[in-house]
């Protein structure tokens, strides 16, 4: 039987069969990839993703903050990108370019350090730009879009194009680049700011996000995407999630946060479909608090295990 390490190209970087997910991901639970890759670099990616087989899915993973991989793990190959191809910070005047890999709190730093305002924001983000990107993330009144002057990306035949911004169709945790898309770096204008006040006002963003939300736990950042403005209990998904009385919600061993109801935490012994489960659970209770449909800002992917599905709001509601 010819397996599916057997049918990928040879590359410069490393393929890692049957490999464990769980320990890459904020979560710590899912099932293993049929084959991880490391690429050597930008060139080495390319060549993988121009000659793979068209009917292997593949996954691009960052460090896992907004990931939730299912018991049954993934069938096709997981990238993982890392180290100075994919993780450099590099500054230029007011431009700040980050690649793909590079966190977003080492971006802020970095910004911060060379006195530059503007993606002090990213400070209170977990995961990576290739993410942020992906997602429009942002927090505390700012987001991606709002800095960011082009992008690296890598299309499905392995080309490697440079996208100006107004070209990713950027919105509120919305990217219209379609998702076989492989970001590779951002690049970013900022202003002149004052380098010891911009750092300070790091921290206190840091001090506040640690005591306002569960960093500290097994989990994957905020759950769900804010509804409109003009929803029952306004634009913040957790005022939805405590209206409905999901505030320390448990199954299994997934609970919604007491600290952060937009959270989902495992407790120390969780399944994937614990948490998953939990998620949908409170995407039904609070429709039918309020009529809402919270929408998954976390990104879910893989098999489920064998008889482990879960139904989703959409369909225990009849929607």
């Amino acid at each position: 039987m010819v397996s599916l390490l057997d049918r990928l190209p040879k590359v410069r970087g490393s393929y890692r069969e049957n490999h464990e997910i769980a320990p890459l991901t904020w979560f710590r639970v899912g099932g293993p990839a049929a084959v991880l890759f490391r690429p050597a670099d930008a060139g080495d990616l390319a060549e993988f993703i121009a000659n793979k087989p068209s009917d292997i899915p593949v996954y691009l993973l960052g460090v896992g903050s907004n990931t939730l991989l299912r018991d049954g793990g993934f069938p096709g190959v997981v990238i993982r990108l890392g180290g100075k191809a994919f993780g450099s910070v590099e500054i230029e005047g007011q431009t700040v370019t980050a690649g793909a890999a590079a966190l977003d709190a080492t971006v802020a730093k970095t910004a911060a350090r060379a006195g530059l305002q503007g993606l002090g924001f990213y400070v209170g983000v977990p995961g990576t730009i290739g993410g942020a990107l992906r997602m429009n993330a942002g927090a505390h009144g700012g987001d991606t879009h709002q800095h960011l002057v082009s992008a690296r990306a890598l299309s499905p035949n392995g080309a490697i194009h440079d996208l100006p911004a107004e070209d990713l169709g950027l919105s509120y945790r919305h990217c219209a680049l379609p998702a076989d898309w492989i970001f590779l770096s951002a690049t970013f204008q900022c202003e002149s700011g004052d380098a010891e006040a911009l750092q300070t006002e790091l921290t206190h963003v840091q001090e506040t996000r640690e005591a306002t939300q569960p960093i500290r736990e097994k989990t994957g950042g905020s759950t769900f995407k804010n509804p409109p403005n003009d929803a029952p209990h306004g634009a913040s998904a957790w005022k939805h999630v405590d209206a409905a009385g999901c505030r320390g919600l448990q199954v299994g061993g997934a609970q919604v946060s007491e600290k952060h109801c937009n959270f989902l935490i495992n407790t120390g012994q969780a399944t994937a479909r614990d948490i998953e489960q939990l998620g949908e659970t409170v995407r039904e209770r609070v429709y039918r608090d309020s009529g809402v449909l919270l929408h998954w800002e976390i990104r879910r992917l893989g098999d489920f295990s064998a008889g482990q599905s879960v139904s989703t709001a959409e369909e225990v509601l009849g929607l």
